[in-house]
């Protein structure tokens, strides 16, 4: 049987993993809300981006 305990204390992440998260917080990529946003905004003429 597999002691989880044990396998979780050899777990590291890969180092792509944490540059992907970090990349992900700073940029704060645009959610569907932001893109929906910008296009009426720019179909109205009013972009403020």
């Amino acid at each position: 049987m597999i002691d989880f305990e044990e396998e979780l204390k050899k777990f590291h992440p890969s180092l792509e993993v944490e540059q992907v998260e970090e990349n992900v917080y700073k940029n704060k990529p645009k959610d569907m809300t932001d893109l929906l946003d910008e296009m009426v905004r720019e179909l109205k003429g009013t972009s403020r981006y």
